[in-house]
């Protein structure tokens, strides 16, 4: 009928006229905030990524910080030919190149590095050709002192008995287990008692099957000192 068709007029006008004045909106509605509200629709659901904070360096490399009123030292044998023996303490002291310049030196017998910390000095010898001399600079080491010890190559081969019974005496219990290419680290103290909690000494053999082929591999030893003990 006439009414019938004058309706399904009226309805396509009307769908027209929403049609038109929906894209004319939307033509002044900016892009940016579409765009990220519908970003915002798609991440609901989503777990959120969680980035751990990068760690901080702590001294001598710690895993762990020493708590307030410690030193902290840590003590790395060499490895291999490349790998150079690291002596630190309070990140004051680190000597790989002094260790690879005395292997040099003395032809490659390998170095046996000793340190003595008194406060803040530091005193170097190696013991490869001077065994004896090492014995006089421990036994004139002042009271109060902290001897730390690494080898780098072979430190044992001109190691002299009356050195290894010193050492023994600071407390080692494996300088005379020392073989040809042993990796061997040892702090030891002069005139007071170290904590027993604390990693004091670590030895390593030559193996011929580990990836030096032969070469000493590293080993290392690190804790925390009380400060009032020295």
């Amino acid at each position: 009928s006439l009414a019938d068709l004058v309706k399904l007029a009226g309805l396509l006008l009307t769908w027209l006229a929403a049609w038109y004045l929906g894209c004319l909106f939307a033509s002044f509605m900016p892009k940016k905030p579409i765009t990220a509200s519908i970003a915002n629709l798609q991440g609901i659901g989503r777990k959120p990524v969680l980035r751990a904070p990068i760690p901080k360096r702590q001294k001598c490399d710690h895993w762990s910080p020493c708590s307030p009123g410690n030193y902290a030292y840590r003590i790395l044998s060499g490895g291999g030919k490349a790998k150079l023996a690291k002596i630190c303490f309070e990140d004051d002291l680190d000597i790989p190149l002094y260790c690879n310049n005395l292997q040099r030196f003395l032809g490659g017998w390998g170095v046996f590095c000793l340190v003595c910390v008194l406060f803040t000095s530091y005193c170097i010898i190696d013991s490869t050709e001077h065994s004896g001399e090492m014995v006089t600079f421990i036994k004139n080491a002042p009271e109060g002192s902290l001897l730390l010890m690494v080898t780098h190559d072979d430190g044992s081969t001109r190691l002299k008995n009356d050195a290894r019974k010193l050492i023994e005496e600071l407390g080692s219990k494996e300088i005379w287990n020392m073989k040809f290419r042993s990796s061997w680290a040892f702090i030891a103290a002069k005139g007071f008692k170290l904590p027993d909690n604390i990693q004091k000494e670590k030895i390593n053999h030559s193996d011929k099957n580990n990836r030096y082929g032969g070469w000493p591999a590293e080993i290392q030893i690190e804790g925390c000192i009380p400060r009032n003990l020295i």
